[in-house]
């Protein structure tokens, strides 16, 4: 497994490009293909989401992503100019966490793009966003710690689905003074599809985000090494969170609103905003 990594950190060096001043950058298509993307409208649909992830952190997304062209070799030896982008550290990070995590390779990716990000700027950032988009960063946050948490469950014992589901439900229980997650589902009046997470405000989003990443924290620090205590180590975490919320007399998370809108919506909705307030892109296949 060590040389695999050490063969495919190689594979991210080995497309890493260097402008005349020394600023690294990367091309989109070559790291396309080193992310396994066959198809270009796939890998797109990963850059739209990696731009707005910019955007709401409160960077300047042509900085990161600046449009280049491409030629590529057509049958009968024609050519073909396609659409391309020069990327950052900064961006390639953003498209590996918003990519395929399925694919090794991503999370391989997450490791050698990694880059510290200033929290003070980010914050500053996430104040000055309308209601929708603190929503869209906070929910790719919390997709990032629940893979971060589901490690940290197996690790501690919690392997099949049943596990997985108790384990689940513990948390949502000790964060909604006993509701599970099929009567939260029922309360916010979701269709049989939707996520209770995608249907969640700023404020709900975020006490989810500290239950998530609190967890993850305590099962490493105490080393659970069973289902049972990493069920009870959950519901302990969000308990306390509860209880802090009662404390300092702010909303206890089942009784915050329920937006009309999903997640998916207001992203697609704000990537053809976005997408609209530039120059129109050159056609591609």
């Amino acid at each position: 497994m060590a040389d695999l990594k050490a063969d495919e950190y190689k594979s991210f060096e080995n497309i890493k490009r260097a402008s005349e001043d020394g600023e690294e950058y990367w091309f989109a298509r070559e790291l396309a293909e080193v992310l396994q993307y066959n198809q270009w409208r796939n890998f797109q649909k990963v850059i739209d989401r990696a731009m707005l992830a910019c955007k709401n952190s409160g960077f300047e997304v042509p900085a990161h992503f600046a449009k280049a062209s491409k030629m590529i070799e057509m049958p009968k030896s024609a050519q073909k100019q396609v659409a391309d982008y020069k990327l950052t550290r900064y961006a390639c990070y953003l498209i590996v966490q918003n990519g395929d995590p399925r694919k090794e390779i991503i999370a391989l990716g997450q490791t050698y793009f990694a880059i510290q990000t200033r929290r003070a700027e980010v914050a500053d950032a996430f104040n000055q966003l309308d209601e929708n988009n603190k929503r869209l960063v906070v929910r790719g946050n919390i997709k990032q710690w629940n893979q971060l948490l589901a490690e940290a469950a197996r690790n501690a014992g919690v392997i099949s689905n049943e596990e997985f589901a108790i384990f689940q439900n513990s948390g949502y229980m000790g964060l909604y003074g006993g509701l599970t997650v099929s009567d939260i589902h029922a309360r916010k009046k979701l269709k049989e599809d939707d996520k209770i997470l995608d249907y969640m405000g700023s404020a709900e989003l975020i006490a989810n985000l500290f239950r998530i990443s609190q967890t993850e924290e305590k099962l490493k620090l105490d080393e659970v090494d069973s289902p049972q205590k990493a069920s009870n180590t959950h519901y302990e975490v969000a308990e306390k969170i509860r209880n802090a919320m009662i404390e300092m007399g702010t909303t206890l998370p089942e009784d915050m609103p329920t937006p009309e809108k999903g997640i998916q919506t207001i992203e697609r909705e704000e990537i053809r905003k976005m997408r609209e307030s530039k120059q129109p892109l050159m056609l591609d296949e």
